[in-house]
């Protein structure tokens, strides 16, 4: 068996890679050096533990001898986990979109010595098919033409480069006064978002079809601020549809990465951690709205099956479950009828017509649950009582799970990396707020002592990715802009200052060393990292929020908590500069799109004093007021303009204020939720 130099990573992905026999190496010095001093071309290829078409295009090519030995004589080889290394990710990324128009994982793509790149690609086969060429074809062709033509292969890669360079200045326009948008900017936004919204099956766009959580919470806040009954009526169909789809583990509970059906039927089986938080965070939202148990019950379930799965024993979340097992992608979620059949005995029938289960499969063969209509509707079709009903289902549920439990699992990224475990604690902290449950705050506060415990570093920085022990490599903007904001909403639901003095601090920290100075915005990499060809700043809001996106909403929060303007006016000039491309492509920008909703509305300042504070907060939590800066319990006043001076004696005092002037106290928690 060979081994190459990925032995010694702690990447699961890198770790796939480490009997191939390709001479693999990581990204770092020992591989760029050796590019250099053979003045050989580079191949990088970039994936990820749970992506299915890495795995293929590793059994077909790059664990078969005759073509690793193409791959070993001609190039440099290196593996970069997309996870590990997001900023290379990123820019090279973007260097294949701009050669092909279209990019994916895995992503392969070929560099000069000098780190440029200039031709990439993303899935290559073994053989010619699907209109492309070969992967043997692409590494032949490449090297005659780097022997031959390397002028001209020199004048593409500098070409790129400087692409990448320009590329960086999307969309900003500077402007001499940020005005604050109004209503009918909004108005807009929210059109040109339901002009993209399938009203049929929720969602926007066609197949494929991703969560866009952003999106749909911008359209539940447009509803509160506005009384938008159609962005709420897209925003909950999208909830409710993905819900019922098979994008969710109708047994398990989580949701998968994206669907391949307008129906949220069939989905790449893989589930992200990110995923999972970003849509528990606005489930919780949509339950502070409608009050509707379905998605306190998806929120309860999402959560048992994070801390089932996905939860390592010091604390922190691993980062992905793989869509393939046994080879197989899907094979761990999928059932024939016959098993089904056999498993739950009378009670199959009506099972499996609730989760349209069908003798010859609703996909490739096997079946995916997935519900057509509500269990409360259903049953009352078949003449069935509802409460008799949702009993049967759970304890068909459980039935199935217990036998789905005697399977093969689904391969374990089990790094743990620290922007996507404070997307996690943001959303403990809002489904905490939302429900109430005092284990989902306690996991919020005992998550975040591990983070700091494992990540942080002396000197003010932190760790982006941890394992067995080990923390390693510098975190990334969207790293500390995730962080932050953890620390703000564990606030929000603790009472506790300390949180909102350490988000101060880290704010300062990014303010210092990822600052770009002529525009305000944040670059995605420290200023002292020297391995990457252009420092990129990301604006876009992809699958995950853009760093800069929710640096720009920790700055106006921190901005009214601690009294520092030029951190409101700092934040004002970022979304003014983008003001155009929110309005016109708000599905991309649908971050950036809600802090211009806060702008608009205002922000309403709380502060709750008084000896029984305690008792009131978790009714204040469970409303839905987005706009809110929130401050109680046991806060130091003298520290935080909008407490000093707003003791009380009562039981409990409620002040609400605008730029730190406050109305009268109220004594009364429905007058005080009245009046919000």
């Amino acid at each position: 068996m060979h081994t190459n130099r990925l032995a010694q990573e702690s990447s699961p992905y890198l770790l796939q890679h480490a009997n191939n026999p390709v001479d693999w190496y990581p990204w770092g010095e020992e591989a760029l050096n050796r590019a250099i001093a053979e003045d050989k071309p580079i191949l990088v290829s970039i994936g990820y533990a749970a992506c299915h078409w890495c795995h293929v295009m590793e059994r077909e090519s790059f664990e078969n001898e005759a073509t690793a030995k193409i791959m070993n004589q001609y190039f440099i080889n290196i593996k970069i986990d997309r996870e590990e290394r997001p900023d290379l990710d990123h820019l090279y990324m973007d260097a294949v979109q701009a050669m092909t128009g279209s990019g994916g994982w895995p992503l392969n793509v070929f560099l000069t010595p000098e780190k440029k790149p200039f031709f990439g690609g993303t899935y290559f086969p073994p053989v010619k098919a699907f209109n492309r060429a070969s992967w043997t074809e692409v590494l032949e062709g490449i090297h005659k033409g780097y022997q031959d033509r390397r002028e001209e292969i020199e004048t593409q890669a500098n070409h790129l480069t400087q692409h990448l360079q320009s590329s960086n200045l999307f969309g900003f326009q500077s402007k001499e006064k940020q005005d604050v948008p109004g209503d009918q900017v909004l108005a807009t936004i929210a059109e040109n978002l339901l002009a993209q919204a399938d009203t049929e099956w929720g969602g926007f766009g066609r197949a494929p079809k991703f969560p866009q959580t952003f999106s749909i919470q911008f359209l539940l806040r447009q509803y509160h601020f506005y009384q938008d009954q159609a962005a709420l009526n897209q925003a909950l169909l999208s909830l409710d549809k993905m819900m019922h789809g098979g994008i969710y583990d109708q047994l398990g509970g989580g949701f998968a990465r994206y669907s391949t059906d307008t129906q949220w039927l069939a989905p790449h089986f893989e589930k992200m951690l990110y995923d999972n938080a970003l849509l528990l965070a606005v489930l919780s939202e949509a339950f502070q709205i409608t009050k509707d148990q379905r998605y306190a019950n998806c929120i309860d379930q999402t959560i048992g099956f994070l801390e089932r799965e996905l939860l390592d024993k010091e604390g922190g979340f691993y980062s992905a479950l793989d869509a393939d097992s046994e080879g197989v992608e899907g094979k761990f979620y999928t059932w024939s009828k016959a098993e089904i059949d056999q498993l739950l005995g009378e009670d199959a029938a009506i099972f499996c017509q609730f989760y349209q289960v069908e003798e010859q499969g609703n996909w490739e063969h096997v079946n995916i649950l997935w519900i057509k209509e509500p269990a409360d509707a259903f049953a009352l079709a078949q003449g069935l009582d509802p409460a008799a009903f949702q009993a049967l289902l759970e304890k068909c549920s459980l039935i199935l799970m217990e036998a789905r439990d005697q399977r093969i699992r689904p391969g374990l990224d089990d790094k743990i990396l620290l922007g996507w475990n404070a997307l996690i604690n943001t959303a403990y902290s809002k489904a905490f707020a939302a429900l109430g449950r005092e284990s989902y705050r306690q996991q919020a506060i005992n998550q975040m002592d591990f983070l700091e415990k494992a990540f942080r570093v002396a000197d003010g920085s932190w760790h982006h990715t941890y394992k067995n022990g080990v923390a390693k490599l510098p975190a990334f903007l969207d790293d500390y802009a995730y962080l932050i904001q953890a620390y703000i909403q564990l606030q929000e639901i603790t009472g506790n200052s300390d949180y909102l003095v350490k988000a101060k601090e880290l704010t300062n920290w990014v303010c210092t060393h990822f600052s770009e100075p002529e525009t305000g915005f944040f670059y995605f990499t420290h200023q002292d990292q020297q391995d990457i060809l252009v420092r990129k700043k990301e604006v876009y809001d992809g699958a995950t929020p853009s760093g800069n996106a929710v640096m720009c909403a920790n700055l106006l929060y921190l901005s009214l908590v601690f009294d520092l303007p030029e951190w409101k006016e700092r934040a004002m000039a970022m979304m003014g500069a983008l003001d155009g491309a929110i309005v016109k492509y708000p599905g991309s920008f649908a971050v950036w799109a809600g802090q211009l909703q806060l702008q608009t509305k205002g922000v309403v300042e709380l502060a709750i004093t008084g000896k029984n504070w305690q008792t009131q907060v978790s009714q204040v939590l469970q409303a839905f007021i987005p706009n809110k800066i929130i401050q109680w319990g046991e806060t130091n006043s003298a520290f935080f303009p909008l407490l000093v001076g707003r003791e009380s004696n009562e039981d409990a005092a409620f002040y609400i204020c605008k730029d730190y002037s406050c109305k009268s106290p109220i004594f009364n928690i429905a007058d005080f939720l009245a009046n919000v």
